[in-house]
């Protein structure tokens, strides 16, 4: 074996038996289960983009499944496309009820008229907004990072007990995507542009702008700057490298269970999934 070689296997080693005490004392068993006729999913990132998208698109994002992400119950847009599914996976949606646009999602969520299944983390069951809407079908998934033998990965990722490290919202949703069944997954509103907001101040202080296809109340962008002011600019760096990876590990996985994760975003930094305009999911 060659140096190399060697030092690949030996990290493979490490994060497969720290993957593996992950799964044994964070997961719980997952309520997500396969819908039937899975066949295309639009997932709706909340990025700048998608403003454009919904107006060029509304008849497919309407005629499609599709599932919304984090604050989009907080839009019109919401109530006019009334998504089939909805992913949250941030802590601050379960555990910050005296935010304004918490209560406020809380609130939208339990006005849901339609047929929707809400996908939360397991440990967040009780926690989960829209309480006692008898629309809302709650759902659960682990959102525990899982890295390391391929063959670990795969059956962690199937058994629902882990994903790749989910450094964001679009990741449990892609993987959920896949979960529920779906053969194709196209993906709107993932800009992920970051690197072009993202600039240091003459305090040493990061600042990280991150737009999404709504306005933000001042006081998310208040909480959203405190967090990225908070952290050095390497580990922000870092943190986006592991959602960029994480994308091709998800690539790697749907191609493994004969499913595609198609990028239609126009002007997308995710460079993972192969490009496919919205208006061909019908060919």
């Amino acid at each position: 074996m060659t140096f190399d070689t060697i030092a690949d296997f030996a990290s493979r080693t490490g994060d497969s038996l720290k993957s593996i005490a992950k799964i044994v004392l964070q997961t719980h068993r997952a309520t997500l289960k396969p819908v039937d006729n899975a066949d295309s999913i639009i997932v709706m990132g909340n990025g700048p983009s998608l403003a454009d998208t919904i107006a060029r698109h509304s008849d497919l994002l309407t005629k499609h499944p599709t599932m919304a992400v984090n604050f989009a119950a907080n839009t019109p847009e919401f109530f006019m496309l009334k998504p089939r599914f909805y992913v949250l996976a941030d802590p601050h949606f379960f555990t910050s009820n005296d935010n304004d646009n918490v209560k406020r999602l809380h609130k939208n969520l339990s006005a849901v008229d339609w047929p929707m299944t809400l996908l939360v983390p397991t440990q967040y069951t009780a926690k989960a907004p829209g309480a006692g809407n008898g629309n809302i079908d709650l759902r659960t998934y682990n959102a525990v990072g899982v890295e390391g033998y391929q063959w670990l990965e795969n059956a962690a990722f199937k058994s629902m007990r882990g994903m790749p490290r989910p450094r964001n919202v679009l990741i449990p949703s892609i993987m959920a995507a896949l979960a529920l069944g779906f053969k194709n997954v196209y993906i709107v509103g993932a800009d992920h542009s970051w690197t072009r907001t993202l600039s240091v101040n003459d305090n040493n202080e990061v600042v990280s702008i991150q737009p999404h296809f709504y306005k933000d109340s001042d006081s998310e962008l208040a909480r959203t700057k405190a967090v990225s002011m908070g952290l050095p600019l390497h580990k922000i760096l870092q943190s986006m490298v592991v959602a960029f990876r994480s994308y091709y590990t998800i690539e790697r996985y749907a191609r493994h269970i004969g499913a595609n994760v198609y990028n239609s975003t126009p002007g997308s930094f995710v460079d993972a999934f192969q490009r496919r305009p919205l208006d061909m999911i019908d060919r």
